[in-house]
């Protein structure tokens, strides 16, 4: 019997199921988005579920508790100041877990985990994008014109 057990073991000792949670976790954070097994995502979103919600509590003790389960500045930097804000308004549920389809390899059931908003944040980049390619040809345009004169 199970009882009292939390978590997957997944075959693997204590650190290297730390490590693989770690680096779900820090590319997860880094690209928004990724695609893994269905076991791993519901596992991953249990740990960044509370990073975010720590990041959300935000100061010193919140950092340093942050830096400790997820020890890559950048990534900690990148979830206080531009991950945690997006949820302010929110209690929880900030990611989603969406079935997709079965690896050829050995079958697994994969899914793809995700933040709630990262559509909106997507289709913001793509209109700062083409807003940007927009300047860039009236600006080539511009000087063009002031060339021929």
């Amino acid at each position: 019997m199970r009882h009292n057990v939390a978590g997957k073991l997944w075959g693997r000792t204590a650190n290297q199921r730390k490590a693989l949670l770690r680096g779900l976790a820090a590319s997860l954070l880094e690209h928004q988005r990724i695609e893994t097994t269905i076991i791993k995502a519901k596992e991953i979103r249990k740990h960044v579920e509370r990073l975010v919600t720590l990041a959300r509590r935000g100061g010193l003790h919140a950092k340093r508790i942050a830096m400790r389960e997820l020890p890559n500045r950048p990534l900690v930097i990148k979830l206080f100041d531009e991950i945690a804000p997006r949820f302010v308004g929110r209690n929880g549920g900030y990611l989603r877990i969406v079935h997709t389809r079965r690896r050829v390899n050995d079958g697994a059931q994969m899914a793809i985990i995700e933040f709630v908003d990262h559509e909106e944040i997507k289709v913001k980049k793509e209109a700062g994008k083409k807003a940007e390619k927009k300047e860039k040809k009236s600006n080539k345009e511009e000087n063009k014109k002031e060339g021929n004169k």
